[in-house]
């Protein structure tokens, strides 16, 4: 009988381009598009400066593109530095309900092995594809449905980039090997896989690398085996293999296996249209759907955010700070603040990164909004967490109304998805913070046109001209949503 590595191997190896269902392909598009736009706008950032100045540094064969970096690099170092900006504005897509950001390590790990090997666009759409459901499968075989929570987390450690090093794996192993050059990359990269999320709780930036060093990872995985390198076909179940070092040995194996290659869960992995913990975004649209019926702040007597139950030491507890943030940082895990946003209207696609800066954290306005909001739990949105981040928002009016507005999905999953025009609307807001107008658009067109693509170095060298000085709007440092991950 197969091991859950060679199963895997069959799939990756064993899918062809012309097998993916179009809503797969149409999907990686998109997830193309987001992350290298989300990258372009981190490029600003310290971090991302760090990690530019270390992989540049580090010397070897020039193969890979990287963002802010004019000179190729190596592949893994070039996954490094893009994985490292995919993840740092945590503004990259949601896996629920394993809560993993699949797209950050594996578009990264996937456009470097592609680009290194000179591969055309329908070999990186492949890639990627095998890559995510490789990902999000890992990451749902640790989702414990009793607890309502992924094992992952409860152990501290970051499923993100974990299964994201094996996603990354798959991906770059695919590009120019066969299905045993698959199974020895997961072999290879299990021991590589790391990542633990105390920085959440106590401080450092060290998780804004986490993406980047599990793409590096998945790159070197790959190229080792190419080597000669070989890793243990039972690396996943075996006894003291994956599941057993990780998870402890409580796994799930049919989330790995039932359904590949006909069930795909790449189309449903959530987009983010909020660059703000993912709790808040449903706050977000309750309040603007007040703002759309006409109601303004200043009619406003009392706001009440009901949330599910596991959220409301996230976004609504201490409220008395939730509701005065000092920063864009403090703003964009704060209901209240996310009710602002939403009544008083926001930028992007009701709400863009100039929406959450230090100086609007503290605006007279702002604040006089938060003062009026409480946050509660509320039951039928506690019911349906942690598939959806749903809110339910009621406002007492100063004439004795009382209005509610339910948000019960979350905008950019799959009841409500977002369009790849809305995406190409959230890319233009990110990478034009950088990038002239032209290469926006001529970069928004090439990742629709994706798998036509005959030259990815082409398609990628505008970003490597992105002029990390040259930033519109708010210079802060974004927020690391996944403090959300560890308190559900």
């Amino acid at each position: 009988m197969s091991t859950l590595a060679e199963q895997l191997g069959a799939f990756a190896a064993g899918t062809s381009y012309d097998d993916l269902p179009e809503a797969v392909v149409a999907s990686v598009r998109m997830r193309v598009l987001d992350t290298l736009g989300i990258a372009v706008a981190a490029a600003p950032l310290e971090t991302s400066r760090a990690a530019r100045r270390w992989a540049a540094g580090q010397g070897g064969a020039r193969g890979a593109s990287a963002v802010g970096v004019q000179q190729r690099l190596p592949a893994g170092l070039a996954a490094f530095v893009n994985g490292v900006l995919a993840h740092s504005l945590d503004y990259d897509d949601t896996h629920l309900p394993s809560v993993l950001h699949p797209s950050a390590t594996v578009v990264p790990a996937a456009l470097a092995a592609a680009e290194r090997a000179g591969a055309d666009g329908r070999t990186l759409v492949r890639a990627i594809a095998v890559g995510l459901e490789t990902c999000v499968r890992l990451g749902m075989a640790g989702y414990d449905e009793e607890a309502g929570n992924s094992t992952f987390f409860e152990h501290g450690q970051h499923a993100t980039s974990i299964c994201g090093a094996m996603g990354g794996a798959v991906a770059a192993a695919v590009v120019e090997g066969d299905e045993a050059q698959v199974v020895h990359a997961l072999g290879v990269a299990a021991s590589m896989a790391s990542g633990i999320i105390e920085a959440n709780r106590t401080g450092g930036t060290v998780k804004r690398i986490h993406c980047g060093w599990a793409a590096h990872s998945a790159v070197s995985a790959a190229e080792l085996v190419a080597h000669g390198l070989t890793g243990p076909p039972t690396v996943l179940e075996g006894r003291f293999g994956f599941f057993q070092a990780w998870l402890h040995g409580r796994y799930d194996a049919q989330a790995v296996t039932d359904g590949l290659g006909s069930d795909w869960a790449v189309p449903g992995i959530f987009f983010k249209p909020y660059p703000a913990n993912h709790f808040t975004h449903a706050a977000v649209d309750a309040a603007a759907a007040l703002r759309e019926a006409g109601i303004r702040p200043g009619d406003v007597e009392r706001l009440v955010l009901g949330v599910p139950a596991p959220n409301l030491r996230t976004i609504g507890e201490p409220i008395e700070v939730k509701r005065a943030p000092e920063t864009g940082y403090m703003a964009q895990f704060s209901g209240p603040y996310a009710v602002a946003v939403g009544l008083l209207g926001g930028g992007g696609l009701g709400a863009g990164l100039d929406d959450y800066t230090d100086e609007l954290a503290r605006d007279p306005e702002r604040r006089a909004v938060m003062a009026k909001v409480d946050v509660v739990a509320d039951d039928r949105c506690t019911a349906v967490f942690p598939r959806q981040f749903p809110a339910v928002l009621t406002a007492r009016l100063h004439d004795g109304r009382e209005v509610v507005e339910e948000v019960l999905t979350t905008r950019g999953g799959p009841e409500r998805p977002l369009s790849f025009d809305e995406l190409a609307t959230k890319f233009r807001d990110n990478a034009g913070r950088t990038l002239p107008a032209e290469q926006v658009e001529a970069l928004a067109r090439a990742c629709d046109d994706l798998d036509h693509c005959t030259d990815l170095a082409a398609l990628l060298r505008p970003l490597t001209l992105v002029d990390p000085g040259h930033v519109a709007g708010s210079t802060a440092d974004p927020p690391e949503d996944e403090v959300a991950d560890v308190q559900p």
